[in-house]
């Protein structure tokens, strides 16, 4: 044996029951031989322990050929089955030249068989190679990450694209991120209001107590659309909300429904330390509530012009429009002193596509199909707590 092994590169598989000490009991015996540990990978499905390790007999010493009859025994004696190979020295894998990347999948009742199999053939078709897959739920079957690396010359934007059909046909949400260090490093999260945080367009129940309601709604449906400007399009509907009593105003913010998810996802981040602000091109009325209710840090909005308790159908001071979205989250991050790479933008509408090209991460939550197809990650299924797994949170914090 010993002669077999010189200067050869060995594959050892090891499986069975997991347990804690196994890596440690078998690592301790390769550490007494004069053997090197050139690779490791190591994962775990349902109790069940999927381990291998690459070793190199340099040649050197009469004994290290005994390594594997020591890794044999003890692998027996703790009820694993071990085998191994001779591989070449050398070899070159898609991880090692190509660019780290992870596709987050989440599902609102559970991951598919044949979601995993046309995510799969995708992948195999821009001959994207799986390195590893990780349940990320802690009970249930519902989300996973995908561990890949992809060539730097590949055209994501097709992928991507692919990727959000598949999304679409399953009705399971995809991420695809890179993997770098700003992945699980994001502390602030900014929210645009109108259908994200709520589930409703406040200026079109505003107008609904104007009589106005449908002519409104649909000026509203085209500005989120992108089909007309923002300012003239807000311009034009707070016009119509002219003479309607502030008082008012409070019956339509006690109706707010709030979207799924959206308290619990706001209670987790705030426990792990992010900041959170709401940049709306809505109305301040709304947004400082809201602000006050959900514990945020910031909120941005419009401003009514109110004469004797009256809405004069004007909007004072600067209209927070699309472009001012992505100034005013510049603005925040760096009075927080955080790079806009650790900041997450979620939006709905066409004025938000500015605010979530300029955070590291930008999310299109159930959006218009305009948005969903320029931001760079879209979430079309689920509550917003689907949300933490983008972000390498396993679930909501209910403590």
């Amino acid at each position: 044996m010993n002669q077999y092994l010189s200067a050869k590169t060995i594959l050892v598989t090891v499986s069975g029951p997991d347990g804690p000490g196994i890596t440690a009991r078998l690592m301790r015996i390769i550490s007494s031989y004069n053997v090197d540990v050139l690779d490791m990978g190591q994962a775990v499905t349902h109790g069940l322990l999927s381990l291998s390790f690459v070793l190199g007999f340099t040649g050197e010493g009469s004994e290290n050929g005994n390594v594997l009859k020591d890794l044999l025994f003890d692998a027996n004696l703790m009820g694993l089955t071990l085998s191994y190979k001779v591989v070449e020295t050398k070899i070159n894998t898609p991880e090692m030249e190509g660019e780290k990347f992870i596709v987050t999948c989440v599902s609102s009742q559970k991951v598919t068989a044949s979601f995993v199999a046309d995510l799969a053939q995708i992948l195999a078709n821009y001959k994207i190679n799986i390195e590893r897959i990780d349940k990320v739920s802690p009970k249930e079957f519902s989300s996973m990450e995908i561990s890949t690396s992809i060539p730097k010359t590949l055209d994501t934007k097709s992928l991507k694209s692919d990727l959000m059909q598949a999304s679409t046909n399953h009705r399971i949400d995809v991420a695809f991120l890179k993997d770098n260090v700003f992945r699980r490093n994001k502390r602030m999260i900014v929210f645009d209001m109108d259908s994200t945080l709520i589930q409703a367009e406040v200026i079109d129940e505003l107008a609904e107590l104007c009589g106005v309601g449908p002519e409104v709604k649909e000026i509203t449906h085209r500005a989120m659309n992108g089909e007309i400007d923002f300012d003239e399009s807000l311009k034009l509907r707070v016009s119509k909300l002219k003479g309607l009593e502030v008082s008012r105003m409070q019956e339509v913010l006690e109706n707010l429904p709030l979207t799924q998810g959206v308290e619990e996802f706001i209670k987790t981040i705030k426990n792990l330390g992010y900041k959170v602000a709401l940049i709306s091109g809505g109305f301040t009325f709304f947004a400082d509530a809201l602000k006050k209710k959900l514990g945020l840090d910031y909120s941005f909005a419009n401003e009514l012009e109110i004469k004797d308790g009256f809405l004069t159908g004007n909007v004072t001071g600067t209209i927070v429009n699309a472009n001012q979205k992505a100034i005013l989250v510049k603005l925040i991050a760096q009075q927080e002193n955080i790079s806009l790479e650790q900041v997450v933008a979620i939006g709905d509408g066409a004025n938000d596509l500015p605010m979530l090209a300029t955070a590291g991460l930008g999310i299109a939550f159930h959006a218009k199909d305009v948005v969903r197809k320029e931001a760079q990650q879209h979430l079309s299924h689920g509550p917003m707590t689907s949300i933490l797994y983008f972000l390498g949170i396993p679930g909501p914090n209910n403590n």
